[in-house]
């Protein structure tokens, strides 16, 4: 069924839906062409004769100061539960499997290896940016064509209810939670909480179809398929080798390649494997789609500058995958003649946000880096507890970093690793 469809059950008596056509759905004002479905959210709604002028075939917005006369303008209560509403039912509607990822790290990378994998046999679609809540999910689940068949979606949450919301809209037909971290303990305070959160999930696809990280101690004893380094996971990860170009690994007897590097990716792409076998995908296919799997900008990226190698690790961070994108760092890019790190503020840490960025001197004191620079309010704590070690230096502007980088001579490889907020990727521009 077409989205246009839909919106002639919901509204019969708008005779403009007998006539139009829909080619595209945006939230975003400047986006907007002719037969887009535009959905005026918050200051959207001052937009709405603009869209209507610019082309777009039907607008939805719910401020009816002023209310608009022309028929394509449709007037709603929330124009983010109607969106959820169209979404889902919208979902229904469509003969595809619905992939949902889930967890404290990984995601995205996750996503995109399934993605990869599951395109060389299916016509797939995916979550695109941060398009991971209750407003990009259903947004997601509207972008996707009626000819699609696996739709791959990444959801977010930053407290309880919200993967069952998302879960309820985009009814799963395949789960995978990739692990419980320490993210949104300033909402949620402890691990324990964020497991219950993103353990939403688990009602909502049967066990079999659901796919986890066994190694995790909040997850070691959830039924499904498990994933991990450990004995009595379903797919054993063994075998696991690496260098600058990527890792490989054996899962299940089998050997597989990723262009991407850490243990941590590692176990991302067995889930990718895993329910490739799962969706009855052959060894071959699944092959392919990891080693031409194409990341999200700011998952351990490389980016060549002149003499320097940075590696943008900077989407997000919290203490597992700061001490993942530490370690990793330290096994690589040895032949390069200076290492530097460049760490800025985990942020969303709640009461414990000084004891988890202190604990990070455990990881540099073995480093091989031979220059730690930090940013941030958050890593003036690690400052005042590592200031003595001759390699780490505190900055307050970014600008700054870059300049004592550039001052550096040598053939250099830069790790940058902080959260969202802290935008450390402007340091190579």
């Amino acid at each position: 069924m077409k989205i246009k469809d839909l919106l002639r059950d919901y509204f019969p008596e708008k005779k403009v839906l007998e006539s139009i056509e829909i080619t595209d759905v945006c939230m975003d004002s400047r986006e907007i062409k002719k037969g887009s479905l535009f959905f005026a959210i918050k200051g959207g709604n001052k937009h709405v004769e603009e869209a209507i002028q610019n082309g777009a075939s039907i607008v939805i917005y719910d401020n009816n100061d002023p209310v608009i006369s022309d028929e394509r303008a449709i007037l709603t209560e929330d124009t983010v539960a109607f969106m959820q509403k169209l979404a889902r039912d919208y979902r229904k509607s469509l003969g595809i499997k619905v992939v949902a990822i889930t967890g404290s790290n990984g995601k995205t990378t996750t996503k995109d290896m399934v993605y990869s994998v599951l395109s060389q046999r299916f016509r797939t679609q995916k979550t695109h940016g941060n398009h991971n809540n209750h407003i990009g999910l259903p947004y997601t689940i509207l972008k996707a064509h009626p000819e699609d068949e696996v739709l791959v979606l990444e959801m977010g949450m930053s407290g309880f209810g919200e993967i069952d919301l998302l879960c309820s809209i985009a009814l799963p037909d395949y789960g995978i939670i990739t692990n419980i971290g320490e993210s949104h303990l300033k909402y949620l305070k402890n691990k324990e909480n964020v497991f219950k959160a993103k353990g939403e999930l688990l009602k909502h696809v049967h066990h079999e179809n659901t796919i986890i990280f066994g190694d995790d101690y909040y997850l070691e004893n959830i039924p499904g398929i498990k994933v991990g380094y450990g004995d009595e996971n379903t797919f054993k990860i063994s075998e696991f080798i690496e260098n600058d170009k990527g890792a490989q690994f054996k899962l299940g007897g089998k050997s597989y390649r990723i262009p991407v590097n850490g243990e941590h990716n590692v176990i991302n792409a067995s889930f990718a494997v895993a329910l490739g076998l799962k969706m009855e995908l052959s060894v071959s296919e699944i092959e392919k789609g990891l080693e031409e799997v194409k990341l999200t900008p700011m998952r351990f990226q490389k980016i060549e500058k002149g003499e320097r190698l940075y590696i943008n690790d900077a989407y997000n961070a919290n203490p597992t995958s700061m001490r993942l994108a530490i370690e990793t760092f330290d096994k690589l890019y040895n032949d390069r003649t200076c290492k530097i790190m460049v760490l800025g503020d985990m942020l969303e840490l709640g009461e414990k946000s000084e004891e988890y960025h202190k604990n990070i001197k455990e990881y540099l004191s073995t480093s091989r880096a031979e220059h730690i620079f930090l940013y941030g309010n958050e890593m003036k704590k690690l400052w005042s507890v590592c200031h003595e070690d001759k390699r780490v230096a505190y900055f307050t502007d970014k600008n700054s970093i870059f300049e004592k980088i550039e001052s550096i001579k040598e053939k250099s490889v830069i790790l940058l690793k902080g959260s969202r907020g802290m935008r450390l990727e402007e340091i190579i521009k």
